[in-house]
């Protein structure tokens, strides 16, 4: 528990900036075991510093190798180890580089989007990596948004990855990770928050959702919208917060996954914007960042989406998010 003192009663700015700048030159030691997610946690940072409108306190920060070969150490036999590729690290490295304003048209991106034409399965759904790896909608997400940012789709099939996200709207409207189940649990079938955003972000991307598709009638949707915007309005509970699924106690990072499905449907102003506020300031440490839940100490991943939603949010300061891709929009926008 973050027993030190209360949160000021607004976001505080200055003490996020100093938290990200904190965490992107040196990560607690908690965060070792985190050591293969290195890109995403540098998303966390340099994002986070962009949307706080802090890029130019970003400094240096990860480089890159400068051949092929120095990418692989040697095992005790003189054999390379390769290091293979994964949809999450390639989907953060390319939002890094678009924060960063990188000229995509240095990067070999055929190469990219023929790996990823291999990682897409039968069903539709996406394997993160060639070797040993589940399929299910996080990754289609990030093969819908590696496409949308190297703006050229021919790395999947978006009918079929369509398809699958069909198949895994849910009885009450959200979406679960895979068909019939909700996340981590084989055995139910309601949606879940991330699994939800997931799918509507992916579907977005890949323009399948229509600007005005509230006021388009039911019969002419291939999802369930109203059952989508009534599971999504349910989400924000008493205190404010946002729910992953039903009976779950609130999380910040739910503000961004929930929260950005009703702004990508159109429908984010029928939330209570003034009480979701209040229950992110609790989550907001006097330190900077934000945790999971009130009182607790925060981290990087909860502290970004807690930065996120307050963008939706529009607080002043704040450079206004892309929500389907997880960037600022004036990211987003560079090369479109």
């Amino acid at each position: 528990m973050d027993s030190e003192g209360i949160s000021p009663p607004f976001f505080d700015r200055e003490k996020h900036v100093v938290f990200l700048q904190m965490m992107n030159q040196l990560l607690p030691s908690d965060y070792q075991v985190q050591e293969i997610n290195r890109l995403t946690l540098a998303y966390f940072a340099i994002s986070g510093l962009h949307i706080l409108d802090a890029l130019d306190q970003l400094g240096q920060f990860f480089g890159f190798h400068g051949s092929r070969s120095s990418q692989f150490p040697r095992d005790d036999n003189g054999a390379l180890i390769h290091n293979g590729s994964h949809l999450a690290s390639t989907y953060c490295a390319l939002a890094i580089l678009k924060i960063i304003g990188y000229n995509f048209s240095c990067i070999n991106s055929e190469s990219i989007l023929t790996s990823m034409r291999h990682l897409q399965q039968s069903d539709g759904s996406f394997m993160p990596t060639h070797v040993g790896a589940e399929a299910d909608l996080r990754f289609v997400f990030c093969a819908a948004a590696i496409c949308s940012m190297l703006e050229n789709w021919s790395g999947m099939d978006k009918e079929k990855a369509k398809e699958y996200i069909l198949n895994c709207q849910s009885y009450d409207g959200g979406f679960g990770l895979i068909p019939g189940s909700e996340s981590h649990e084989l055995g139910c079938s309601s949606g879940t928050g991330g699994a939800t955003y997931c799918a509507v972000a992916s579907l977005q991307l890949m323009g399948f959702i229509e600007d005005d598709i509230l006021s388009k009638s039911s019969s002419s949707s291939f999802i369930n919208v109203q059952l989508l915007l009534d599971w999504s309005l349910q989400r924000q509970a008493t205190d404010g917060g946002f729910q992953g699924r039903a009976n779950k106690p609130c999380d910040t990072c739910y503000a961004f996954w929930v929260g950005g499905v009703l702004r990508i449907l159109g429908a984010y102003k029928f939330i209570d914007e003034k009480a979701l506020r209040r229950f992110l300031l609790t989550c907001q440490s006097r330190y900077g960042g934000f945790s999971k839940f009130p009182g607790h100490l925060p981290d990087i991943y909860h502290s970004y989406y807690g930065f996120s939603a307050f963008s939706m949010l529009e607080e002043p300061g704040l450079i206004p998010i892309c929500v389907e891709l997880g960037i600022a929009d004036i990211a987003a926008a560079i090369g479109h």
